[in-house]
């Protein structure tokens, strides 16, 4: 359940499995202790009264093991028990045991996961035995009846199959959302495996195509996000929703950062748990200010955009950090994201007054109906309904 205010908890940084383009450090980094996570929801007690979503990431959160989860849990729920607390948990799946499982699914936890693909285009860039690996936690996942979707990285090689990647999540019964692969901040070849926003954009039209032409059949997560944006003309998923003051991210020694990807990066520490910040307090760090500034600069920067209210420049992740930190121009994907949101306006004022007569007439003069394929309009309506 997505709810407006959100914590991600990063147990630890590390994470067993190594991936070409990711960041995340070795198994062997520190994790999470349980006198921080006391502190982590003692600060959340009364840090709020909206309910919360907490979602365990990483790294690998997996690596915490069963115990932690045991704890951490119910003293979580506790603790938010006046708000409301909902739980979800993103994980390569590597590390998913029986007793894990059993753990979850007492709290119905959802699980995301991470698969790029079939076997031979995603062991290319996630590792050698990754997708075996995934697998198998994925049939112990669902044998304790916890739900599962999977994240897709696209990067500048897997995009040319996609086809193949969308058939493998269509014959799999795999719900499908995707992320496009970003430079590296950390490797000597940033742009080896990174996505071109003119790829993406392309990619996301594609994918727009095939959740039409298969409804009903699969979800693509980021066609109903880019559409519930137009429909409610605001940004409703983390990359496009105005995120600043409502989400934050805990790192494992209990600091506070505006997100999860800044975690680790000394400079964007908002706070800590222990000394019990205010909202007003991590407003005002300069973490705080500086993203303030870049919704400032959004303001301006995009003033003209018909997409601005529910774009909000994308990620201020992907816009700050490759600058080093000054707010020079908003997420570099700009390309790609006015490409799909032009995309579904124009199909959704075509459909609705430039659409052609329903009737036409047969041989012996009556009028019989066409079969309408479905359309932006239609998969509006089946959001609107979930």
């Amino acid at each position: 359940m997505k709810t407006p205010f959100h914590i991600m908890l990063v147990p630890t940084l590390g994470c067993p499995s190594h991936c070409a383009y990711c960041w995340s450090s070795e198994e062997g980094s520190p994790v999470m202790s349980i006198e921080t996570l006391r502190e982590v929801a003692e600060w959340l007690r009364d840090f709020r009264d909206d309910p919360a979503t907490v979602t365990f990431h990483g790294g690998e959160p997996l690596l915490a093991g069963a115990a932690f989860y045991r704890q951490a849990l119910p003293m979580l729920a506790g603790a938010l028990s006046r708000q409301g607390c909902y739980f979800a948990l993103q994980t390569n799946l590597w590390r998913m045991t029986p007793e894990i499982a059993e753990v979850l699914a007492e709290y119905r936890v959802p699980l995301g996961s991470s698969i790029d693909g079939p076997r031979e285009i995603n062991d290319l860039q996630r590792g050698d035995g990754y997708f075996d690996k995934t697998m198998q936690g994925y049939e112990i996942a669902r044998a304790h009846g916890l739900d599962v979707s999977f994240i897709c990285t696209f990067t500048r090689h897997s995009v040319e199959h996609r086809e193949e990647i969308f058939q493998f999540f269509l014959e799999n019964g795999f719900t499908l959302k995707l992320h496009p692969a970003l430079p590296s901040l950390r490797g000597s070849e940033p742009e080896k495996w990174a996505l071109s926003p003119e790829k993406y954009g392309e990619l996301l039209v594609y994918l727009l195509d095939q959740a039409l032409e298969h409804m009903g059949e699969i979800d693509v997560m980021n066609i109903n996000d880019l559409c519930r944006c137009v429909f409610t003309r605001r940004g409703t998923v983390c990359t496009f929703a105005d995120c600043m003051g409502n989400t934050f991210a805990i790192g494992p020694d209990g600091s506070i950062y505006p997100c999860y990807r800044f975690i680790g990066m000394p400079a964007y520490v908002m706070g800590h748990v222990r000394d019990r910040p205010t909202a007003e307090d991590l407003a005002a760090s300069p973490a705080g200010q500086l993203m303030q500034a870049y919704k400032e600069f959004v303001d301006g920067h995009c003033g003209e955009c018909a997409h601005i209210g529910y774009c909000r420049g994308g990620c201020p992740y992907n816009a700050i950090t490759p600058t080093g930190g000054e707010i020079k121009d908003v997420d570099p994907h700009c390309t790609a994201y006015k490409r799909i949101f032009d995309e579904i306006n124009d199909r959704l004022n075509d459909e609705m007054f430039n659409a052609p007569s329903m009737m036409e007439a047969n041989p012996f003069g009556s009028r019989r109906r066409k079969p309408a394929k479905p359309g932006v309009m239609t998969l509006m309506h089946r959001i609107a309904m979930k």
